[in-house]
C-alpha cells in the first residue's frame, strides 16, 4: 500500500516557514499576528493530515479497512503506538497537540493563538 505523503511534507515546510518568521517579530507587530495565524492553521493542517495518514497505515491491523477508518482520532494514535508505528512518547504529545487544539477550537483572538503555539 502506497501513502502518499506529499501533502504533510508541504504542511511542515510551510509551519516551519511560518515558525520562522514569527521569530523575527515582538507580539502586537502586524507580521507576528500573520504569521502566527500560519502557524495556527498549519499545526492544524498537520494534525488533520498525521491521522489521516496513521489511520491508512493502520489499515492491515484491522479485520477491514472501514473498521480503521471509524477509529477516533485518539485512537488513531493509541493503537499506532500499540502496533509500534510510533513511540508511546511521541503518541502521548500528540494526544496533547489534539487535546490543546480541541480546547482552543471555539476560541477566537490572541489566546487561542499563544495557546497555540
Amino acid at each position: 500500500m502506497s501513502i502518499t505523503t506529499e501533502r504533510i511534507r508541504r504542511c511542515l515546510l510551510t509551519l516551519g516557514t511560518a515558525w520562522h518568521g514569527l521569530q523575527a517579530y515582538e507580539a502586537g507587530e502586524a507580521l507576528y499576528e500573520i504569521y502566527r495565524a500560519a502557524c495556527v492553521k498549519e499545526f492544524e493542517l498537520v494534525l488533520d493530515q498525521s491521522g489521516r495518514l496513521l489511520r491508512r497505515r493502520l489499515r492491515p491491523y484491522f479485520a477491514s479497512n472501514r473498521q480503521a477508518d471509524q477509529l477516533t482520532f485518539n485512537d488513531i494514535f493509541r493503537h499506532a503506538a500499540k502496533h509500534c508505528l510510533i513511540s508511546a512518547g511521541a503518541c502521548e504529545r500528540w494526544l496533547e497537540y489534539r487535546a490543546i487544539r480541541n480546547e482552543t477550537a471555539h476560541e477566537y483572538g490572541e489566546h487561542f493563538a499563544e495557546r497555540t503555539l
